[in-house]
């Protein structure tokens, strides 16, 4: 894997959180542990934009009404505060 260094700015104490991580030994550097939270961060807006796309091909997000149906069918309480995607 090719790396590229860069130069980012970030509040103090976020530095100060990942430096103590990679004391604890969340990482085995800086760097790494930055790389491994990008990457995470880029594999969840990939899912997200799946999930838009996905959505929308069936579509277009779910009524209430259906929500509540498919509650029903599943046996589940109704989520309160349930995400909708739009």
């Amino acid at each position: 894997m090719t790396v590229a260094k860069i130069a980012v700015s970030l509040p103090a104490e976020v530095v100060e959180h990942v430096r103590r991580a990679v004391r604890r030994g969340a990482a085995p550097s800086v760097s790494a542990y930055v790389a491994q939270a990008l990457a995470e961060k880029a594999k969840l807006d990939d899912l997200d934009a799946l999930i838009d796309e996905m959505v929308a091909a069936s579509g277009g997000p779910l009524t209430e009404a259906e929500l509540r149906a498919a509650d029903g069918v599943l046996g589940h309480a109704p989520a309160r505060g349930r995400r909708r995607r739009s």
